[in-house]
């Protein structure tokens, strides 16, 4: 193979989801793309240093008090330093504007964990979610992995994985669970699925 394609990963606190990307590349899971930058808007975040742990190059880019347009501007141009070809959202919290995303199409992977279109949307992150699935009462959720568009919250799906609900869960429960059995499965399929469109494809950026 003469290329792969370089993955910038996006977080914003722990970064269990990081750490399951970098395992994955570590267990050769990842033949057509490699992550060579992670990147937070928070200094404390501990992703960053997971990632350094790795070997992996690792910026903070402070989010608090700094104006949107110029944190995309720095942020773009951490990604052209690095030759980045897509970004994954591993719990990057930050919203990025429809300007930022309109020039990354369908090369901007976020997981979110429901099946979408369940549980998605304005307000739904985090233990917001499974708390959510818990109060509706339904038996199965999941992840989804899927391409972030200009449409706020939505974007094409690329991967799904359903989880079955249990009874006496909690939402922590439960979150650890979809952790487990979806997203820690579905991020690194993702990433090779879509590094090995973009390797097998003629050069667009």
């Amino acid at each position: 193979m003469l290329k792969k394609a370089r993955i910038a990963v996006l977080v914003s606190g722990g970064g269990t989801n990081l750490e399951h990307l970098l395992l994955a590349q570590e267990r050769g899971e990842l033949p057509h793309g490699e992550i060579v930058l992670v990147v937070s808007g928070n200094p404390s975040a501990y992703a960053l240093t997971r990632a350094e742990k790795h070997g992996v190059p690792a910026v903070c880019i402070p989010k608090k008090d700094t104006p949107q347009e110029y944190f995309e501007k720095l942020l773009s141009q951490k990604l052209q330093d690095f030759g980045v070809d897509f970004l994954i959202l591993a719990g990057f919290l930050s919203i990025l504007s429809e300007n930022f995303v309109k020039q990354w199409p369908e090369k901007i992977l976020n997981i979110h964990p429901s099946l979408i279109p369940s549980f998605c949307g304005k307000g739904f992150y985090g233990l917001k979610v499974h708390e959510a699935a818990l109060a509706r009462g339904v038996k199965v959720t999941g992840a989804t992995v899927h391409f972030v568009n200009e449409i706020p919250d939505g974007g094409t799906i690329l991967l799904q994985k359903a989880v079955e609900i249990l009874p006496g869960d909690t939402p922590e429960i439960l979150q650890k669970r979809v952790m487990e059995q979806a997203e820690w499965v579905l991020l690194p399929q993702a990433a090779e699925l879509l590094a090995q469109r973009l390797t097998q494809e003629p050069a667009s950026r």
